[in-house]
This record gives structure tokens, C-alpha cells and sequence, in this order.
């Protein structure tokens, strides 16, 4: 492994390499496999999701927190001790990293804490399933996804398929107009419902290509601050039946509410209460979305540095 400027961020040799050689590299979450998806499941789909990234002629770099340091490229064996019950791995937003650091702990890490590792060490490109965003009872709450304000902080571009569908879709939208982060659909003019292609709200941009969403990117970059996401929808063949999806929504809302969760406790039991309702049917959508997601990334991070020649 080689060091990032402290001994906290080690970078395997691969994505090392890759970073110095000017290769595509896709920054891959770990929350998905730690807290998300139920083993055997989890570390399938983690594999999936690099053979996806190297297939889309990129460097895979799944990031996650081990004995106290940040590690950019976890091996197999490194991703299945963090997966460990045993590890009670914690779920890291950026705001955790430092003091999961200090406190030599463990840690899976959200889209919000991969955004902003990626960035620091120097990846352009992360790919994930659905972004966290604004709840829908963010007036009693004031629940807004970390997610969002990485992404305005951070000149990353993200591959996800639109935000989770638990989720207000609309105000997170308008939030992200808010923060000035750019958001364009890929070859569809329609922003994607996670579990569904069509949630159902336009899009102002749509990109045609993986060489388009490149070039939009390096310039988005010259004039703002901001990341870029780029919402990516499930193939319609593959979506979660509507009236199965509006069924098993009421039934995950319903269910967060008798448990009184809060905070990042809520989207963890909303996805288990879809996968419930739906008896495996939401996993197996949401296992194909974020591995062509990954595919996608892995695409246009090395359309990225083709025009950075």
C-alpha cells in the first residue's frame, strides 16, 4: 500500500498507479456492502460492481475505514473483515471520518464520506446506487441527506440512479438547484425513481453519450466549485412493478413511523421493510442498478482522462 501524504490514507498500489498514470478511477461506497445489502448478497455485488468499473476500461477503488485509516482500494479480504458483524462496522458520512480516525475504529462509508475522500485523493468519478436526499417529513425533521451538501462541496462526478424513492424527490431536487449542482440524465430527459426509471419530474440536461457526460464535467469544473451528477435510470425491463412500488413504500413510511427511527436510521429500515414487502424482488433491483451504475462510471471516468490528454 502506498501512503496519501499521511499515514490515515493509504491507497493501494493499483489505484495508485492508475492516479499517476492519469487512468480513470471510480471511487466505489462501502455502506452498500456493510449496511445495505444482506450477505451472501453484499460482497456478490461489491465484486460485480469493480468487474463492472474494469469492464468500462476504469480502475475500481472501493473506500472504506480499517484499524483507524482511510484505505483507497480495498482488497477482497480487507472488504469482507469490514462486512463482519463482528467488525460493527460504523456507517461514516464525511462528517465521521476524522473521528473514527482518531478513534482507530472501523467504518463503512456513505456517499457523502466516499465524495469526500475520492476528492482528497484526487478520483473524479464515484458511482453508487440512489443518493440520500431530503426526507419526506423534512418540515418536522429537517432530515437532509449529507449526500447533497458533498456533492456541493466536492467537484466529483456521481453515476446514481436519481435518489432513493423513500425520499421527497422533488424538494431534493430543488435542493440541489440550491447548492448548484449540476444533475443531467443519462440518454433520458426524465429524473430516475431508484426502484423505477420515471419519478416522475423532468430534467433540463440530458447527456448522449459517456464521452458527452466527460466533456460536460471537465467544464462544469472551469466555472463551478460544484459536483456533478449524473442520473442514470434502471432499465425499464428490470424496474420494480409500480402498484408492488407505491404498495411497499406505504408499507416502509408506515413502518419507519412505528419504530420512531431517526436520522441515518431511517434509510436502513426503509430498504429492509421494501425488501420485506417485496420478498427479494427490491434487493435484485437494486443489486442491478448500482452494478450498471458502476458500469457507467467506469465509462466515462475513462472518457475523463482520454480528453485530459
Amino acid at each position: 500500500m502506498n501512503n496519501l501524504r499521511n499515514s490515515s490514507v493509504k491507497v493501494s498500489e493499483e489505484v495508485a498507479t492508475a492516479l499517476d498514470e492519469g487512468r480513470g478511477v471510480v471511487a466505489l461506497e462501502t455502506t452498500i456492502v456493510v449496511h445495505g445489502l444482506p450477505a451472501p448478497t453484499n460482497l456478490e455485488v461489491a465484486q460485480q460492481c469493480e468487474d463492472a468499473v474494469r469492464a468500462g476500461g476504469s480502475v475500481p477503488a472501493t473506500i472504506g475505514v480499517l484499524d483507524g485509516a482511510v484505505v483507497v482500494g480495498l482488497n477482497r479480504e480487507q472488504l469482507q473483515s469490514l462486512a463482519s458483524p463482528d467488525r460493527d462496522a460504523a456507517k461514516l458520512s464525511a462528517r465521521d471520518i476524522g473521528v473514527a480516525l482518531a478513534k482507530k475504529g472501523d467504518g463503512a462509508t456513505t456517499v457523502a464520506g466516499t465524495i469526500a475522500i475520492a476528492r482528497r485523493a484526487g478520483i473524479d468519478v464515484m458511482a453508487t446506487g440512489g443518493l440520500g436526499g431530503v426526507h419526506r417529513d423534512v418540515r418536522e425533521s429537517f432530515d437532509e441527506s449529507a449526500d447533497l451538501t458533498a456533492l456541493s462541496r466536492n467537484q466529483v462526478l456521481v453515476v446514481a440512479s436519481g435518489v432513493k424513492s423513500i425520499l421527497d424527490m422533488g424538494a431534493t431536487l430543488e435542493r440541489l438547484d440550491t447548492l448548484g449542482v449540476a444533475v443531467a440524465g443519462f440518454n433520458t430527459n426524465r429524473f430516475p425513481g431508484f426502484y423505477q426509471s420515471d419519478s416522475g419530474f423532468p430534467l433540463e440536461w440530458s447527456l448522449a453519450s459517456e464521452r458527452e457526460a466527460a466533456v460536460a464535467f471537465l467544464s462544469h469544473c472551469d466555472f463551478s466549485s460544484t459536483g456533478f451528477l449524473v442520473a442514470n435510470p434502471i432499465d425499464r425491463n428490470r424496474q420494480l412493478d409500480s402498484d408492488l412500488h407505491d404498495r411497499a413504500l406505504s408499507s416502509a413510511l408506515e413502518r419507519a413511523k412505528s419504530l420512531g427511527v431517526s436520522g441515518k436510521e431511517v434509510t436502513p429500515v426503509l430498504l429492509a421493510e421494501f425488501a420485506r414487502y417485496t420478498a427479494g424482488v427490491s434487493v435484485q433491483v437494486n443489486r442491478d442498478l448500482v452494478v450498471a451504475n458502476a458500469g457507467l462510471a467506469g465509462r466515462i471516468a475513462s472518457e475523463i482522462a482520454k480528453a485530459r490528454v
